[in-house]
């Protein structure tokens, strides 16, 4: 049964269109969540801590890939709501090139400023050389993750999220097996690791474009196409909450270990670590509904149809509360066993992992809202709001969170940092909500 994005959508339909996204998401997150798992095991907490440091500069690179899918699907979106096919595919062409040469461009000036950048983290001695030596293979395939990046919301515009998924697993699956000949088998260590990543991220960005390439019964497909810089900027500014989101969730990070190093050692690092690797799970299942939707209300917002607009958000809210209460409940449960998978070879470190995971999955009775609110608002066009809740969320509401409850909690305010921070987001998420419905015709 092929869904399109002009149908009415029930709870059934919504979610049967969204999970290839959120399937998708979990795949693209596990490559550093397996490149963690392995590294934890076969070379030492160290090596993790080192992984867990330089990996914020990835993300902030890697959320120029975002900020032009989240914003260029928007846009294709709605040009195709608006019945112009043609300028869609011109659109969604150059998007995709600029996107690419923008990350080779970005690779080259990380190459230059590794070690500095290393530094400025806070690395030094072994911690700096492990990073250094992860860093410079991982950021060879950087220009790939940026357009797999893209083009997981693309396919959702195309009306091919299965594709898209089919794609995400391929990759997935390749680091998965890559990363345990490499460093399991073969004891390539962290070099290994990183070549698997490479392998993966490359598989998942170039096969979109072969697929795009070629003829199809897809809404989309890649042509020549002029450089409209309206329309660039405009992605750009539409897009840029998820840069921002993305950024400000790595300036955290490394906030986070900074705060970590100085309370608990590498060994604080480390835990930060796993438990992030854990979270990125169950963020990525809400982004992937975000995302998965957000053409959805991109091209009903283009067609004027308020009360699809109307029905899409309010099913969106009861789907995003039930997936979060699942969640919570599911980490607190598992917190001992999965906390184990990555540390357990440490009983110290997994005391310490175990006890802040349980902390800070209280932020998921709250993330999903929060995350749908400002995707939403990309999704409608409006990025000005959607970048402030972003900004708002994932850095001024954070680093005041992490900034302020260890002098009160020590340890244990960095652990309910998140869940501090995002229930201040969800106030400010719910009051914009309130003040556009309006305008936009969505309640």
């Amino acid at each position: 049964m092929r869904i399109r994005l002009s149908d009415h959508f029930t709870f059934s339909r919504l979610l049967w269109y969204t999970f290839p996204s959120m399937v998708m998401m979990v795949f693209t997150s596990i490559y550093n969540i397996i490149d963690g798992l392995f590294v934890s095991n076969y070379v030492g907490k160290e090596a993790l801590a080192a992984v867990n440091l330089v990996y914020p500069v990835f993300m902030i690179i890697g959320a120029i890939g975002f900020m032009l899918g989240s914003g260029g699907s928007a846009i294709v979106a709605q040009t195709l709501g608006e019945q112009k096919k043609e300028k869609a595919r011109e659109y969604f062409s150059m998007l995709v090139a600029v996107t690419f040469f923008l990350g080779i461009a970005a690779t080259l000036l990380f190459e230059i400023f590794l070690r500095p950048v290393t530094g400025l983290l806070g690395a030094s001695g072994t911690l700096q050389a492990y990073s250094i030596r992860y860093g410079r293979v991982v950021m060879l395939s950087m220009p790939f993750f940026m357009l797999q990046a893209s083009f997981q919301l693309y396919f959702n515009v195309a009306e091919k999220p299965k594709i898209g998924l089919a794609v995400t697993v391929l990759s997935g699956c390749a680091n998965i097996v890559l990363d345990y000949l490499f460093v399991g088998v073969c004891g390539f260590g962290l070099v290994g690791a990183a070549v698997a990543t490479n392998v993966s991220e490359i598989l998942g960005g170039l096969v979109p474009v072969i697929y795009f390439l070629r003829k199809n019964d897809s809404l989309l497909r890649l042509c020549r196409a002029p450089f409209v810089w309206k329309v660039f900027l405009k992605a750009c500014g539409n897009g840029s909450s998820e840069m921002l989101s993305n950024i400000s969730s790595s300036v955290v990070s490394i906030l986070y270990n900074y705060q970590l190093l100085d309370l608990a050692g590498a060994d604080g690092v480390a835990a930060y670590g796993a438990i992030m690797y854990m979270a990125f799970i169950f963020a990525a299942i809400l982004l992937g509904y975000s995302s998965g939707s957000a053409p959805i209300v991109s091209y009903q917002y283009g067609a004027g149809n308020q009360e699809e607009l109307k029905n899409l958000f309010r099913k969106s809210l009861v789907i995003i509360g039930v997936m979060e209460l699942v969640m919570f409940l599911l980490a607190e449960v598992c917190a001992n066993p999965v906390t184990w998978i990555f540390v357990g070879y440490d009983a110290n470190l997994h005391a310490m992992t175990r006890t802040g995971f349980r902390l800070f999955s209280l932020s998921f009775l709250c993330v999903g809202f929060t995350i749908y609110g400002s995707s939403f608002f990309t999704a409608l066009g409006d990025g000005g709001v959607s970048a402030l809740l972003s900004f708002s969320r994932t850095l001024v509401f954070q680093i005041g969170a992490v900034m302020i409850l260890p002098m009160l909690l020590n340890l244990t305010g960095i652990w309910l940092a998140s869940p501090v921070a995002e229930l201040c987001a969800l106030v400010l998420t719910i009051g914009f909500l309130i003040a556009k419905k309006k305008k936009y015709g969505y309640a």
